[in-house]
This record gives structure tokens, C-alpha cells and sequence, in this order.
């Protein structure tokens, strides 16, 4: 573990390769678990205001769902978090023609129609990023069902850390992300 200003951040960001390889997980990870994707407290509002705009994207379960539940839901853990079908699949998940899960709200973001991608902890993934009082832990969430993508960022040379470049300069900007690529720097060179 290192800090950079207020955050905490686990090694294994630098230490460990992966790459989304969706032909061989089909995107899983957003179809199993026992809780939604996790949705930060600035970005409940943002759930509700683009949800007519997003809807039309997703299935009649999800839309079913929602409207039920909410745009967003309080998790058993009193986090906010996304809706599930059935108690499994995000209730935003879409499915391409390959039978691939994809994100509703990210479909309708690439479309133009929203200027907001997903929630910052469904862009961060495989990293989540936990609040507290003083610091931020910012660590590698291990999931078997990623494997697949560990072994394409291991055959690619792509460490953690710049898979998901553009979601840690979203959640934390340039300066922090800059500061990361040095620790990972001098990581790398012992």
C-alpha cells in the first residue's frame, strides 16, 4: 500500500495485468453478485435525471425493475447502489447480439443521447474504491470470473492501473493519476 494525497492505494493495481475480454466472460460481472454496481452519493441525482433518457436502451425487466424500485436502491450494507433482476443481473444490463451484457446507460452515453458514461465504480472495475472518514482505499477486487480478462492483460503487458486510466483521472484527475504512474515507476524498477 502507498499514498497519494487522501487515497490509499493497494500495490496489486500496479502489480497485476487485465484487460475486459467480453468474448470469453460476456461481461459477467455485471449479471452475477448479490448486490447491484455500486452508486456514490453525487450520482443519485444523475440516476434519476437520465433514467427517461436511458430507458429506452434497456430490457422490459430492467425498466420493470427500476420503476419499481427505484433508479437506485440503499444496499444491505446502506450504500447506494443499482437495482438487480431477479437478484442477480444489474437491472441497466443490456444484451448485444453475442449475448454479451452491456450497459445501458454507457449505450446511450456512446449514442450522445446522455453526457454521463456509468457510474464511476462500474468504470473503475476491476478497482473499487471505498470512503472513509479520512482517506480513500482504492484496491484491486479479485473475481474468478475475470480471469479470462487477467490472462489477456498478462498477454498484453497492461497493468491494472492503465486499463482504467480514464475512469481513476474521472474519479480522482490528471494530477493524482500522474502521481500514480510515478509510483508505479519506481515500483516497477525495483
Amino acid at each position: 500500500m502507498f499514498q497519494i494525497g487522501k487515497t490509499i492505494v493497494s500495490e496489486e493495481i500496479i502489480e497485476n495485468d487485465f484487460v475486459c475480454n467480453l468474448n470469453a466472460c460476456k461481461g459477467q460481472c455485471c449479471i452475477d453478485g448479490e448486490a447491484g454496481a455500486p452508486v456514490a452519493e453525487d450520482e443519485t441525482d444523475i440516476m434519476v435525471d437520465i433514467y427517461s433518457k436511458v430507458k429506452p436502451y434497456l430490457s422490459a425487466e430492467g425498466i420493470v425493475e427500476i420503476e419499481k424500485q427505484g433508479a437506485f436502491i440503499k444496499g444491505e450494507d446502506g450504500e447506494w447502489e443499482t437495482p438487480l433482476v431477479n437478484g442477480s443481473a444489474c437491472a441497466y444490463v443490456i444484451f448485444d447480439d453475442k449475448q454479451i451484457a452491456k450497459c445501458g446507460i454507457e449505450e446511450a452515453y456512446n449514442d450522445g443521447v446522455i453526457d454521463w458514461k456509468k457510474p464511476v465504480s462500474c468504470h473503475l472495475y476491476p478497482v473499487r474504491v471505498k470512503e472513509y472518514t479520512e482517506l480513500t482505499a482504492v484496491n484491486y477486487h479479485k473475481w474468478e470470473i475475470c480471469d479470462p480478462a487477467c490472462a489477456f492483460g498478462d498477454e498484453l503487458k497492461v497493468p491494472i492501473y492503465k486499463f482504467v486510466k480514464e475512469s481513476l483521472v474521472r474519479k480522482f484527475g490528471e494530477e493524482w493519476y500522474a502521481e500514480l504512474e510515478q509510483v508505479a515507476r519506481e515500483l516497477t524498477r525495483k
